[in-house]
């Protein structure tokens, strides 16, 4: 089987896809935001690269959901909620790390499939 490495910059590759699964690394939105305008930003770009690589948020069966604090995760999860397709939730898990800038409040990744 083939790997498809999509996006490379020499560090990582912003999508790779094997055997019909996309592998989308870490998203985050404009540093200047709040956690919700933040969430809208990674959703907005997941959503391209799912598109740009054969798939949607109807085909998503793992996110990874990271945040600078979780005590903001009610702001993260209603514009989640207002994002994914009902009775398409995919796996998920939302925990606390500390992100790459002080300024980025959320992260997002996935594991989808392409569709057929």
């Amino acid at each position: 089987m083939s790997i498809i490495r999509k996006n490379g910059n020499g560090r990582y590759s912003e999508a790779v896809i094997h055997n019909g699964v996309i592998y989308v690394a870490g998203q985050v939105g404009d540093p200047s935001g709040s956690v919700a305008e933040q969430t809208a930003d990674i959703l907005a770009a997941l959503d391209a690269i799912l598109a740009e690589n054969g798939s949607d948020k109807e085909h998503i069966l793992q996110a990874s959901v990271y945040m600078a604090d979780v005590s903001h995760v009610a702001e993260m999860n209603a514009v989640w909620d207002k994002w994914v397709v009902p009775g398409k939730e995919p796996a998920r898990v939302c925990c606390q790390a500390p992100l790459v800038s002080p300024a980025y409040k959320v992260e997002i990744t996935l594991v989808a499939a392409v569709k057929e």
